[in-house]
């Protein structure tokens, strides 16, 4: 068992490494679809090799009606009643009916996580930017051990992202194309290509996608499972505090009653045996497991589009970025205005929202050095070209205020 499960794990991690996301995203589609996958494993090995339920039944039911009766509540479900309280008396059965399914949940649960993953790679490979092939070249850069390999791979790199960023540009004039510009540019308000920020928009969507994802997912267990499964940890913490038993949950139960009937003779005779659910020990455990684990993902989610936003979406982070940079590289100075000029212009109307968030994207997949290189050599490309961007860098005197 032991062998198969974690053949399954390897083959999945290997075909999952694709790096052209962040940490936080890598959690979401990888990390977390692994858990679910090896509990998936756990819970089906249980059911189909081991016991899952066992009733206790009258001394004159033979083996055969033992095994029917263990047979019949597993695929009937049980119930719950609370401690004294007496079988088939008042209204306070709670029905049992998920431990079945969860093998089948697990697995829709790991896709719905790997979703947004699907929904990013697809359509960020139609922008005509290969993310994963510039972060693999950042890498073969950062482990090379000869200058001759070093310089040809970022040579690739520039000839590659100059192409995409020239591609995508909007050459139209007129007072309508400026206005989407400048929407674009400040307010977000229209994405694509032509506008620089098709990649942004489509990996900050990815990003609330999987906030909403894992948020959703808490609330969905709670009608699978038939209770309050989004304060279940907050209620072991509770118990816990208190100094309480936590494992006597009335969410998985380790004892059911479980209620069928046997036709003899044209009789039909009613029995309510008590049955002991033991993977309930398991399914136990991997709930509590998730249930913390999914609020560190959806905080953890929450924060890194947040910090995405704020980096993204000001104009001050951007520039900021691509200067400090440029300044480690000493391609540019911090007191000449002509020089600071121009990096704003290279950062706003050539690199564009795009451009710094690959750049941004590699750096978190590799390391700044790597980053610092990249940026000197497209900024050395960018003054090597006739016009730089179209319009004189005298035009952008606002950019003074940018340090």
């Amino acid at each position: 068992m032991m062998d198969g499960l974690f053949t399954t794990v390897g083959k999945i991690t290997k075909a999952n490494l694709r790096n052209d996301d962040d940490l936080i995203d890598k959690l979401n589609h990888r990390y977390t679809v692994v858990f679910l996958v090896i509990f998936t494993v756990v819970v089906s090995t249980t059911q189909y090799v081991g016991n899952p339920i066992h009733c206790w039944c009258p001394a004159y039911f033979t083996s055969n009606h033992e095994e029917f009766a263990n047979k019949v509540c597993w695929i009937s479900n049980t119930y719950y009643i609370p401690d004294r309280v007496m079988a088939g008396t008042g209204n306070l059965k709670e029905r049992i009916g998920y431990y079945q399914w969860i093998p089948i949940v697990l697995l829709v649960q790991g896709f719905l996580f790997f979703l947004p993953c699907v929904i990013w790679r697809v359509f960020s490979s139609r922008s005509g930017i290969n993310i994963h092939n510039l972060v693999e070249s950042s890498e073969t850069i950062q482990n090379a051990l000869y200058p001759e390999r070093r310089d040809k791979t970022i040579k690739y790199m520039i000839r590659h992202l100059d192409h995409y960023l020239e591609y995508q540009r909007e050459y139209r004039g007129g007072c309508c194309v400026a206005c989407k510009h400048f929407l674009s540019r400040h307010l977000c308000l229209i994405c694509g290509n032509r506008y620089g920020n098709y990649l942004v928009a489509l990996y900050m969507s990815s990003k609330i996608l999987y906030f909403v994802n894992v948020i959703a997912q808490l609330f969905m267990l709670n009608g699978f499972l038939g209770t309050d499964y989004h304060l279940y940890g907050f209620e072991i913490i509770r118990e816990l505090f208190y100094g309480r038993d936590w494992t006597a949950s009335r969410r998985f139960p380790r004892v059911t009653l479980c209620d069928f009937e046997i036709r003899q003779m044209g009789n039909f005779h009613r029995h309510t045996v008590q049955c002991v659910l033991p993977i309930n020990l398991f399914n136990e455990k991997i709930y509590i497991f998730l249930w913390f684990w999914f609020v560190f993902v959806s905080t953890a989610t929450a924060v890194s589009f947040l910090r995405w936003l704020v980096f993204i979406g000001m104009r001050y982070s951007r520039v900021r970025y691509i200067r400090r940079h440029l300044k480690v590289m000493d391609k540019i100075q911090r007191d000449n205005e002509r020089e600071r000029k121009l990096s704003y212009k290279f950062a706003e109307t050539y690199l564009r929202q795009d451009g710094i968030f690959v750049l941004k994207l590699v750096g978190k997949n590799s390391t700044d050095l790597v980053v610092a290189d990249i940026v000197a050599a497209l900024w050395d490309n960018y003054k090597n070209k006739p016009i730089h961007g179209g319009r004189p860098a005298d035009e952008y005197d606002d950019s003074a205020s940018i340090t």
